[in-house]
Formats: C-alpha cells, sequence, structure tokens
C-alpha cells in the first residue's frame, strides 16, 4: 500500500523491551471498479515493531511510503490494525 505517514505515536517498548511504534497512515488513490473510476480515500491504524519501529519514528510527517504488512484486529477487537513488516521510499 503506497501511503503517507499522517499521524506518528512516541516510541515505545513492549513488556519483552522490543521498540514498537503506532502511527496513522493515509492512502489517496483512484481505482477501478466496475469500469468505472473511483476516488479512493483512508486513514487506517497501523504499527511496526523493532528496527523498523525505529526507523520509522524518524521519518516526516506527510512522507510517502510504500507499506507492505497485514491486517488484523487489535485486542479489543474493534476495528483494523495493519502490521507494517517492510517498508520502502516511495
Amino acid at each position: 500500500m503506497t501511503a503517507c505517514i499522517a499521524e506518528l505515536q512516541a516510541l515505545r517498548y513492549t513488556p519483552a523491551g522490543l521498540p514498537a511504534l503506532d502511527l496513522k497512515l493515509e492512502h489517496e488513490s483512484q481505482q477501478q471498479e466496475a469500469g468505472v473510476q473511483r476516488q479512493v480515500k483512508l486513514v487506517i491504524k497501523a504499527v511496526a515493531f523493532g528496527a523498523l519501529a525505529e526507523r520509522l519514528a524518524r521519518q516526516a510527517l506527510g512522507s510517502n511510503w510504500n507499506f507492505q504488512g497485514f491486517l488484523a484486529s487489535p485486542r479489543n477487537g474493534k476495528g483494523v490494525v495493519f502490521h507494517i513488516q517492510d517498508i520502502q521510499q516511495d
């Protein structure tokens, strides 16, 4: 997913001492659906762990990246969280 960093929380550490970063990503694009162009906008909660969390914590708000990862339910079971596994500069 191509997105920009819309919000960064402070770098935190899990009980096991692993760096963790909560952030929000903003995606905007045009997609083809049923033969019609559709404007797509999305803001999604995301999380990164380890060295990737430390790297993302140093990035500027509004910077664009290509993110790879997976979707999961948060612990409270409400909504969706994108777990970032890899990033590349857009």
